[in-house]
């Protein structure tokens, strides 16, 4: 196979690739540093502030954290009240059931006075009431703590989003050290720019090379 039909062959599977991504822009690089320039959009985000992912990772795992405090602060709240209304409430229903022993007594003793009857009605209704209080208060408390449960989930996440980031910062360190190096950029030898098959005339082709080894030879 020669150049020309390995170019065709890649210049028709890279036209296929570009028709199915719809019209992807495409890439210029800086030839002194090997890089795409910065002034052009390119596929992957660029390395600024707003795509730094261990920052924003960290800030996820932060935010969470702190909003997740508050929210334990509310549900202890919420369940401190709760508890507070359920002991109001067995409290008033105490109270209630010694004024209904009153107007039993009176009612026991006055039978044909309809007040005490009434008042021996409205007592065990308002006991009744202060009964489902207690029983809402003991159902808020439950609701409290299942919500606490399942926010512990959410302290758990937060801990797999803090190890993910300890190991991209560990792999981080690797590879920098993977790659480091003694000698500088600016120090180092230029590398070549074009290679053979590149359609520039500042390479070198055969009859160049031949024609270079036969002045070479014709010399004595």
């Amino acid at each position: 196979m020669t150049q020309e039909e390995l170019d065709s062959l890649m210049n028709e599977d890279l036209s296929g690739a570009v028709e199915a991504d719809a019209k992807e822009e495409s890439i210029e690089y800086d030839q002194a540093n090997y890089r795409p320039k910065a002034d052009i959009v390119w596929p992957p985000p660029p390395p600024s502030a707003e795509h730094r992912v261990v920052h924003q990772l960290d800030d996820v795992a932060r935010e969470g954290e702190e909003k997740s405090s508050q929210i334990f602060d509310i549900l202890e709240a919420i369940g401190a009240d709760a508890t507070e209304s359920e002991n109001l409430s067995k409290s008033g229903a105490d109270a209630i059931g010694q004024i209904a022993s009153v107007f039993e007594r009176l009612h026991a003793r006055f039978p044909h006075i309809q007040t005490f009857a009434a008042q021996l009605e409205l007592c065990a209704d308002l006991q009744k009431k202060a009964e489902q209080i207690t029983q809402i208060a003991q159902k808020t408390n439950d609701n409290v703590m299942v919500a606490m449960d399942v926010m512990q989930f959410q302290d758990i996440h937060r801990q797999k989003i803090e190890r993910v980031i300890n190991v991209m910062r560990a792999l981080s360190r690797y590879m920098n050290s993977l790659f480091d190096t003694k000698v500088a950029d600016e120090k180092r030898v230029s590398s070549a720019v074009h290679i053979a098959g590149d359609a520039t005339e500042d390479v070198v082709d055969e009859e160049d090379i031949e024609a270079l080894i036969a002045a070479f030879g014709g010399k004595k």
